[in-house]
C-alpha cells in the first residue's frame, strides 16, 4: 500500500495540473470537487466546501489558515477520506 500524500503534495499536483492542462484548470474552476477527486483518486466529504480563485494581472489571493489551524498531519488525513468528524474515515483504515 502506498502512503497518503500530504495536503501540499496534492496541492502542488493540483497546481501543476492546472498549469499544464486547460481542460483541467477549466474543470477545477468550474467543478473543484469533481476535478480534485477525479485527479487524486479521493473523496472530498459532501461537508467540505472548496472554492477555487484564479489570480490575474491585477488580483491576486492570500488564503488564511482557519483560526484554529489544523496541523499537517490533520490536512493529510482529512484530504485521505480519514475525517470522523465529517462522518469519513479512510478505507485503508477503518479503525481509524
Amino acid at each position: 500500500m502506498s502512503t497518503p500524500k500530504s495536503y501540499a503534495e496534492m496541492r502542488d499536483e493540483l497546481l501543476r495540473n492546472a498549469a499544464s492542462d486547460q481542460n483541467f484548470r477549466a474543470r477545477l474552476m468550474g467543478d473543484p470537487k469533481g476535478a480534485i477527486e477525479e485527479a487524486l483518486g479521493v473523496t472530498v466529504p459532501a461537508t467540505v466546501s472548496i472554492k477555487v480563485h484564479e489570480d490575474s494581472a491585477t488580483t491576486a489571493h492570500l488564503v488564511l489558515p482557519p483560526a484554529d489551524t489544523l496541523s499537517e498531519a490533520d490536512l493529510s488525513a482529512i484530504a485521505a477520506g480519514h475525517a470522523p468528524e465529517y462522518g469519513t474515515t479512510h478505507p485503508a483504515h477503518p479503525g481509524l
